[in-house]
Formats: C-alpha cells, sequence, structure tokens
C-alpha cells in the first residue's frame, strides 16, 4: 500500500499547546529563517513552548521563539536566537486569523516546526481558546475514560 501522507522531519513541537488550549482550527504557514537559523534548526534543539503568533505591522510574526545560534559558524555570522520571524501564510487565511484574535479572544498558538518532504521549514499554527484549570481537569478526566473504556473493551473481547 503507498502511503501518501506527507513526509514531516520534526524540528520543534509544543506539546503542552493542546493541554492549555482548545484547538479551533490549524494553518500551515511558512517561516523566513536565515541560514544559521536554518542550520540550528536541523539540530533539533529549537524550543516554542512560551512562543506565539501576533500581528505585527499588518504581518504575521512568530514571536518568542526560541532557536540557539548555531555552532559552527562564526560569531559574526550568528543570529539572535529569540528575533521576531515572518510567518508567510495567504491573505485570506492572514484576514481569518486577526479577525478571529479580535472578535473571539483566540490566540494564534505554534504546534510544531517542521521541514516539508521539500526541505522547506514550516510552522503549523492553532487557532486556539486558552483553558482554565477546571477545563484542563475536564479534559483529563475525559482522557483517562477513553483509555479505561479501551482497556476494557480490549479485556471483553
Amino acid at each position: 500500500m503507498a502511503n501518501n501522507a506527507p513526509e514531516r522531519k520534526l524540528a520543534a513541537q509544543n506539546r503542552r499547546a493542546r493541554f492549555d488550549y482548545f484547538i479551533e482550527d490549524t494553518v500551515e504557514a511558512g517561516i523566513m529563517l536565515t541560514g544559521t537559523e536554518v542550520k540550528s534548526l536541523r539540530g533539533g534543539k529549537a524550543s516554542i513552548l512560551e512562543a506565539y503568533a501576533g500581528e505585527i505591522g499588518g504581518e504575521l510574526f512568530l514571536v518568542n521563539s526560541y532557536i540557539p545560534e548555531y555552532g559552527q559558524a562564526g560569531a559574526w555570522l550568528q543570529h539572535d536566537p529569540k528575533r521576531p520571524r515572518k510567518l508567510l501564510v495567504r491573505k485570506r487565511e492572514l484576514v481569518k486569523m486577526l479577525a478571529a484574535i479580535a472578535r473571539q479572544g483566540m490566540t494564534l498558538v505554534p504546534m510544531s516546526i517542521y521541514f516539508n518532504d521539500r526541505g522547506k521549514a514550516k510552522v503549523e499554527i492553532g487557532v486556539a481558546k486558552g483553558k482554565n484549570k477546571g477545563d484542563k481537569r475536564e479534559t483529563e478526566k475525559e482522557r483517562d475514560w477513553q483509555r479505561d473504556k479501551a482497556r476494557l473493551m480490549r479485556a471483553r473481547g
């Protein structure tokens, strides 16, 4: 059987995003990087746990993401590890996301950074609403119930 799923090499992942937020929708965006940032991302040491996407001057930027300096490059070639990075999305998607932020109090959360099958760096952005403590507990109870239910079904059949 042929696997038609696109190949993705994961560079960074925000595992807490699904725990801290209700993810309404996800969008794939390109990201503008310098050469040393790409090399460092391929090393897999980047962090997007505290990152978010926001509007700066009518464009979308990934703010507060950490891509460490590339060890093999000289000091004069290095990039700033915490600099805002421009995200590349279509105008229609940008308008839709900015409207959701303004109208519904949503947040744009990076879910993962990966390299697609053509070697381009992409960011999966989630349009999300924050959870409070009770919501997090409810999600955890539901997950536990699904796990117990699956365990019972395996034991019976």
